[in-house]
């Protein structure tokens, strides 16, 4: 059964209950008192006649020492055919119990005598055919002769009213029950309404409708809920959402990572076989060898990239204040042997708060991307500038650049723009996947500023977590360019903005936050 009908029996129930009880007592109520008055009537209409009677008596002839039958019955007839007449019925009756005097249609029994006396006025309710009385009976001492005299005072119409009353009364509590039905259910439904809208919505996100609110109707406790089961159901469907990115994110990494598998594996087990099941020539057989090592190095590298981001995921890092000086002193001694590329390394004096050797590898990572992207000979700069709000790490490229439909995907595992350039260089397209993992846990985010074909600058601000880990001073603009001892440092004149370089020729570029 629903709700709304069991509170609609419920009120259904009660309201007859209420109306049966309230109506039986007012009926009964109004009956009693009619009856009563009836009653009192009768009785004093008693004490009247009895009066009466003896003052009648007194004026018999002295020569009766006691009262005769026959002036009785005469006295009786005059008392009987005065007042009341239709109303009212007669009997009189001597000591004995012997009836000396009866009205047409008296038929009480004597068992009210038995309780009538000199002071006592009897009365009883009695039934007489299809007609109701009030039986009195009152002592009468009369010439000193002792009489009883009875009434009968009909009260038909008095439960003749409490019947139509009843009856009455039974068909307005049928009315009002009616009536009282249709609105106790419009109440009902109204009530129970963002009940049924609750179960409606349940139902909805039970079937994978995660977008679906229910109404709210109200502003009481049930208002309340509805408001709270919205906002679960939003935070629902925001895990809900999430879980199904991960999931997604997930199954293409799995692709991805397959796919980056396959083509190595293929080659190596190529060039094995043939190594093993051909003689070949010294050159062929250099060349084979060669390519499985240069191939097997590449997914050794890509494998601990794999793990390397595993851990990062963990987010179980341990934070400590470190001067910037020695991650660049550790960089520089890092791309040392590297002839190939022009590197710039300028810091200024500041401190970091972070897992130090992450910060390393996020900086190794993004350089090694500036020379994959970059030519032989091409200018790699990196550069740290302490701010009031923390310090802020740069890796800038003049390569390739990113196109800007391709920035929000570089970061995913296993993505390169350009497939062919990335795999000539040993990359797998791991290595931004890892910066982002590892700058969430030091609640960092990584920026990309790009011009297709004037290259690209990568950077991230470590927060400040203690007042004390950073020295807050205002650099001039050639602080920020104070190369590390050792260091190239760059040309006066030169511009090593990209924002400058698109502006000469009229272009803009745009910057990301990852």
């Amino acid at each position: 059964m629903k709700f709304s009908l069991k509170i609609l029996l419920s009120m259904v129930i009660v309201m007859a209950l209420a109306l049966g009880f309230s109506g039986f007592y007012f009926v009964n109520y109004v009956f009693q008192t009619s009856l009563e008055r009836e009653v009192g009537q009768a009785l004093d209409e008693g004490s009247i006649l009895s009066f009466a009677f003896e003052t009648a008596a007194l004026s018999v002839p002295a020569k009766y020492s006691a009262l005769p039958d026959s002036t009785v019955e005469e006295i009786t007839v005059n008392l009987e055919t005065g007042g009341q007449s239709a109303r009212r019925l007669l009997r009189i009756s001597d000591e004995k119990k012997t009836v000396l005097y009866a009205s047409d249609g008296f038929e009480a029994d004597y068992a009210l005598l038995e309780q009538t006396g000199e002071d006592i006025k009897a009365y009883r309710v009695i039934v007489s055919g299809e007609k109701y009385y009030v039986h009195t009976g009152t002592y009468v001492n009369a010439l000193n002769r002792i009489l009883y005299l009875e009434t009968m005072r009909d009260v038909t119409d008095v439960f003749t009213e409490r019947a139509m009353g009843f009856s009455l009364y039974r068909r307005v509590t049928l009315l009002m029950l009616l009536v009282g039905t249709v609105i106790m259910h419009l109440i009902s439904s109204l009530l129970t309404k963002p009940i049924y809208l609750l179960t409606k919505a349940t139902k909805r996100m039970a079937a994978g409708d995660y977008d679906y609110r229910a109404k709210q109707v109200s502003r009481d406790e049930l208002g309340q809920l509805t408001r709270d089961f919205n906002r679960m159901a939003k935070a629902l469907a925001k895990n809900m959402k999430k879980l199904e990115e991960e999931l997604e994110a997930k199954e293409e990494f799995m692709g991805a990572f397959a796919h980056e598998l396959k083509t190595p594996l293929t080659a190596i087990i190529g060039y094995a076989d043939m190594l093993r099941s051909h003689r070949m020539d010294e050159e062929k057989s250099i060349m084979s060898a060669n390519y499985i090592y240069t191939e097997g190095k590449r997914l050794e590298a890509m494998s601990l990239r794999l793990l390397d981001i595993i851990v990062a995921g963990k987010n179980e890092v341990e934070l400590q204040s470190s001067p910037a000086e020695a991650v660049f002193d550790y960089l520089k001694d890092m791309f040392a042997g590297n002839r190939n590329m022009e590197f710039y390394f300028a810091c200024q004096p500041g401190e970091i708060v972070a897992e130090v050797n992450l910060i390393k590898t996020v900086l190794v990572n993004l350089i090694d991307n500036a020379c994959k992207a970059s030519e032989p000979g091409g200018r790699i700069e990196v550069t740290g500038t302490a701010l009031e709000k923390g310090y802020r790490f740069s890796v800038r490229d003049y390569g390739i650049g990113i196109p800007e439909k391709e920035r929000r995907k570089i970061t995913k595992a296993f993505y390169m723009v350009d497939k062919s350039r990335a795999r000539s260089k040993n990359g797998a397209g791991l290595g931004l996947a890892l910066c982002v993992k590892i700058l969430k846990i030091h609640h960092s985010k990584l920026k990309i500023e790009s011009i297709a074909g004037k290259g690209s600058c990568f950077s991230f601000l470590l927060p400040a977590e203690r007042a004390e880990a950073v020295r807050k001073t205002a650099p001039e603009a050639e602080d920020v360019q104070q190369a590390v001892p050792g260091a190239e440092a760059v040309q006066p004149g030169t511009d090593t903005s990209l924002r400058a370089a698109a502006d000469e020729k009229g272009e803009g570029g745009t910057a990301d936050e990852i």
